[in-house]
């Protein structure tokens, strides 16, 4: 098949949607890299650009240590964040101080 004019996001999941299980990060993107006849600089451009985009794609979610996998594969629970736990109260918050410096504080509550 001919990827030239297929976004990476769309090769690389092409690639997933063949594999049974996750794949690491740098082994998809150098499966991405060879379908799309990427020169050596061409890699090096668009290696960052191809990791922010799977990363916002909703299709493909990282399960860990930098391997990666299609969502519709995962349990809704196993992948969801509950961002209520991410942001808590008992984060560190900035304060103003009087001289209007900040300072860090931690919630004690």
């Amino acid at each position: 098949m001919d990827y030239s004019q297929t976004s990476m996001v769309d090769v690389a999941y092409d690639i997933m949607e063949g594999l049974k299980a996750p794949i690491d990060f740098y082994e998809l993107w150098e499966q991405v890299a060879e379908k799309k006849n990427f020169t050596t600089e061409e890699r090096d451009e668009n290696e960052s650009v191809f990791y922010t985009n799977i990363t916002l794609d909703g299709r493909m979610i990282t399960v860990g240590e930098n391997r990666w996998d299609l969502r519709e594969r995962h349990k809704f629970e196993d992948v969801h964040i509950d961002m209520n736990d991410v942001y808590s109260d008992d984060e560190e918050e900035e304060e103003e101080t009087d001289d209007g410096s900040i300072e860090d504080s931690y919630s004690d509550d």
